[in-house]
């Protein structure tokens, strides 16, 4: 059985004078993408640099790109990117068995009939699919998802409050590698179709540590090596970073610029 085994990152950009939080969905208006204190959404501008940062960036790779996981068009025969599904009360719920059974939230998923998996319907990848509850404010998120003779199986599952900052307990995975929710560090195109990207965005790396920090809450590596990257790892562009060609002739800060993985 596959597993993860890249660095769940998260780097973010946003535009000056842009909004404390990330945007909402326009697709669940009444549910926050986590609180405006949460690890997310928080600034990392003013954080102190990492001892040993310069070391683990060159593990993730200096001059590489970084492979965030969001785009359009189609790479392989697939669909770029990882999709999600806004659900609500009235989707039908489904009985998910999972292969990480212990370390998953063991509950029924609202997999809506036609839902989007990540690769598309015959992917052989890693087959994420999420799932934004606007009726309760949850999200449901599942890694390896596929469909069986009535119900689903999948590698693993997890479900948060978009409300709220609780993590998964120590140790443990979620559809990600390093513990952590999915859907918050995609880039939405209803955030760049709005002028903000007011989050860290999610990215993984090739190699990284047998460790994790805050607010990882699982690795997914045999390596002590200290030169590789902790799950979890915020990373931010540095100051000196000449951004005036970026796209559509916008300026862009970097206030919330940091990664964890």
């Amino acid at each position: 059985m596959k597993r993860l085994v890249a660095v769940a990152a998260v780097a973010v950009a946003l535009l000056a004078g842009s909004s404390a939080r990330a945007l909402r969905l326009p697709a669940a208006r009444h549910c926050p993408v986590f609180p405006a204190n949460n690890a997310w959404n928080q600034r990392v501008d003013r954080l102190p640099v990492a001892s040993g940062s310069a070391q683990l960036i060159a593990s993730i790779g200096l001059d590489s790109p970084v492979h965030a996981d969001f785009g359009s068009g189609t790479w392989d025969g697939g669909p770029i990117g990882i999709p999600f599904d806004v659900v609500s009360r009235k989707t039908p719920r489904s009985r998910v068995s999972f292969d990480y059974a212990d370390e998953s939230d063991r509950v029924r998923y609202p997999v809506p009939r036609h839902v989007h998996i990540e690769g598309g319907a015959h992917s052989t990848g890693d087959r994420h699919a999420i799932l934004v509850d606007k009726s309760s404010c949850r999200l449901y998120e599942l890694y390896d998802l596929h469909h069986a003779s009535r119900d689903w199986t999948a590698g693993s599952g997890a479900v948060w409050s978009l409300r709220s900052n609780h993590l998964r307990p120590a140790g443990w995975t979620s559809a990600d590698a390093a513990g952590l929710p999915i859907f918050p560090g995609l880039a939405r195109w209803d955030e760049v179709a709005r002028g903000t990207i007011d989050h860290a965005l999610r990215f993984t790396a090739p190699r990284t540590r047998r460790a994790y920090v805050y607010p990882a809450r699982h690795y997914a590596s045999s390596s002590n090596d200290r030169s590789l990257p902790p799950m979890g790892l915020r990373v931010r562009l540095k100051a000196s970073v000449n951004i005036a060609s970026f796209p559509n002739s916008r300026v862009w800060s970097c206030g919330r610029c940091s990664a964890t993985g």
